[in-house]
């Protein structure tokens, strides 16, 4: 978002008025709107964000105790106040700052705005808006569907300052130092108060019976005490909290319902979409830890950003340590969500030495393992959800196979690629295809490339459906490159099928082979003469059956496709000449053999072969112009 802050006279540097801009004002009334239907889910998007400002505080109080000398005791609390029709939820957790409160609450999705107005705006084409603004983090502003105006007061612990943000969700924002009035809604010295002003649509939520039902339905989980009623109260005496307060990692599987489940899951993702994945256990032994991970159905916008980090939060016996531990979790898992809780990592451990400590490592092999083996099991038990996830996720986890050779094996049981199996429209297992290989068959085929119906379509698979040998179909960009480490499973290796000669069981010894070169030696050679600066080599195909030409990489080069995504991506500069294939059994290269080599139907009819298959390749041709005049040339002559 943009803000200009404007300096109020008055209170000179204590008070900035703040304009979001065009875009945030539209999003802020998509948001109050979209979520309509479903308001109750404001007060737990507060709830967290007061349960995670406590986690923040109970573990910076590991290193400065005197941060929590007031009050050890973390909790939150939410009351109404019928008669100004306000509702008040405040934490004694760690509190913000004035810059805080500008960062977090005044700039929405930061890096995200954009994509998530282009989503919302396809929103009205099936698309859930929940689901969407669960991806973006942009729950806190779903307190404009129940409120018109929303004021936050804020103290950070072992600050003195208090300061106010406020807003209608339309105008802007201001800034500026508490009154009285305000200081009193904190729980102490420190923390934060949300105080909404209720509109008549959610004037259900000044009843405390709504409050108490809430909380119940979605934030019975939370690991901090929640009243119903103010700090005063609860110091007095009165009240009992309104929700267990007891972390679910750690409580028995048995006890856990999977409504819980998925409120907890919603509570640390801050979205709206169910889990697609659950995975809950105790590891016992050298190492001992409590894990609750999840795989989400949908995936977030930013799922192959290159900053993106992993969001599995770190505990140590329920003290929260950090939500972004390096090493806790592989690049190619950071979609998975959750919470480990260890019993072996010390409480004063820093965040920085965090990512050397052995532990760590351990607890990162043991989840992995763990998620794969689920996932595995979702594949088998599950089909229409297993779809589900590699859909969304299947392409990063894909990435482990470059660079986790300790889980390749685990990883590989999982993927699913398309094939010439059925027509293409199943996905296939790599066990499944060695099943249905023929016993003398010692490669796994496959085509790489971004267009599935594309490949379908390649000259270079003819020969291989004529056959009866299946072809798998590599379509995500990852794929060209674990293929340049992981090059076998199971002792047979990936081949691509439009690099080198390959032997389909129908190659000639090599006398017939010489053979059939030396009949057709003349055409190779002027075909080989003419097309020199763009061929390494003309030579007769035994793949193709039903096209005349088509190209393929030659035996020690970069494969086309690998040798295109280079280029793309990492400004590969090779420029690789690819082989020539024909078919001398198509019409077309038996009446190109009748023609004169130096005349111009010949030249024309071999540049237009050839820009044929750079077209089919993907590739584009190197003269268009030529191309349209030699097409046009033909089509005359034929009409």
């Amino acid at each position: 978002m943009t803000a200009t802050a404007k300096k109020d006279p008055k209170n000179n540097e204590d008070n900035e008025q703040m304009n979001f801009s065009a875009d945030v004002s539209r999003l802020l009334n998509i948001v109050a709107n979209a979520l309509y239907t479903n308001h109750d889910v404001f007060l737990r998007e507060l709830i967290s964000n007061s349960a995670d400002a406590c986690d923040r505080l109970r573990y910076d109080a590991i290193q400065k105790p005197d941060l929590t000398a007031d009050n050890a005791n973390f909790r939150i609390h939410i009351y109404k106040d019928t008669d100004t029709r306000t509702l008040t939820i405040t934490d004694n957790g760690i509190g913000m700052g004035k810059a805080e409160l500008i960062d977090h609450l005044g700039t929405i999705a930061k890096s995200g705005t954009a994509a998530l107005m282009d989503k919302m705006s396809k929103a009205g084409k099936g698309e859930d808006p929940l689901k969407l603004i669960g991806q973006f983090g942009v729950g806190f502003y779903a307190s404009y569907m129940v409120a018109d105006y929303v004021t936050v007061t804020s103290r950070k612990a072992g600050s003195k300052a208090i300061w106010t943000w406020e807003s209608d969700g339309a105008s802007g924002f201001n800034v500026r130092k508490a009154t009285t009035e305000e200081e009193t809604k904190l729980d102490g010295d420190r923390g934060t108060a949300v105080t909404l002003n209720i509109k008549d649509e959610g004037c259900d939520f000044l009843l405390d019976e709504k409050i108490k039902q809430t909380v119940e339905t979605y934030s019975d989980h939370i690991d901090v005490k929640i009243f119903l009623g103010t700090p005063a109260e609860t110091d007095s005496g009165e009240g009992q909290p309104i929700n267990k307060a007891q972390a679910i990692w750690t409580r028995s599987k048995q006890d856990v319902t999977p409504e819980q489940y998925d409120e907890f899951y919603k509570h640390i993702t801050h979205g709206f979409d169910e889990p697609l994945l659950t995975s809950h256990w105790r590891a016992e032994g050298k190492i001992e830890f409590n894990a609750l991970l999840f795989v989400p159905t949908m995936r977030p916008w930013d799922l192959y950003d290159p900053s993106r980090q992993a969001s599995m939060r770190l505990y140590v016996r329920r003290v929260f340590i950090s939500d972004n531990v390096e090493g806790l979790t592989y690049p190619w898992l950071r979609f998975v969500r959750g919470v480990v809780d260890s019993e072996d990592l010390p409480l004063n451990i820093s965040r920085e030495s965090l990512q050397y400590n052995p532990i760590i490592a351990k607890i990162r092999t043991s989840t992995t393992k763990r998620i794969l083996s689920d996932l595995d099991k979702l594949s088998r038990d599950d089909w229409p959800g297993f779809i589900t996830f590699w859909g969304q996720f299947g392409a990063a986890l894909k990435e482990g196979l470059y660079d986790a050779i300790e889980h390749r094996d685990a990883i590989f049981k999982i993927c699913r690629f398309y094939s010439t199996h059925e027509e293409g429209e199943k996905f296939v297992s790599l066990e499944q295809y060695i099943e249905r290989m023929d016993e003398d068959q010692k490669d796994i085929y496959y085509i790489s490339g971004e267009n599935l119906e594309s490949l379908k379509n390649s000259p270079q698979i003819e020969g291989f459906k004529a056959k009866g040998i299946e072809v798998m179909f590599f379509t995500d960009t990852i794929d060209d490159f674990w293929l340049q480490n992981a090059t076998e499973y199971k002792g047979k290796t990936f081949k691509s099928v439009t690099k080198g000669d390959i032997d389909l069981g129908n190659k000639k010894d090599e006398k017939e082979t010489a053979k059939e070169a030396e009949e057709h030696k003349d055409l190779l050679e002027n075909l080989q003469k003419l097309l020199d600066e763009d061929v390494s080599e003309v030579r007769i195909s035994s793949r193709l059956t039903d096209s005349p030409v088509c190209l393929v990489a030659p035996d020690g080069g970069v494969d086309m496709h690998m040798e295109r995504v280079l280029k793309i991506h990492q400004k590969y500069a090779g420029d690789s000449k690819p082989v020539l294939e024909i078919n001398m059994g198509h019409g077309l290269i038996q009446k190109l053999e009748t023609l004169k080599p130096k005349s111009d139907a010949f030249k024309d009819a071999a540049s237009l072969l050839f820009d044929q298959a750079k077209i089919i390749q993907g590739e584009p041709v190197k003269d268009p112009a030529g191309f349209a005049r030699r097409m046009a040339s033909f089509m005359e002559k034929g009409l």
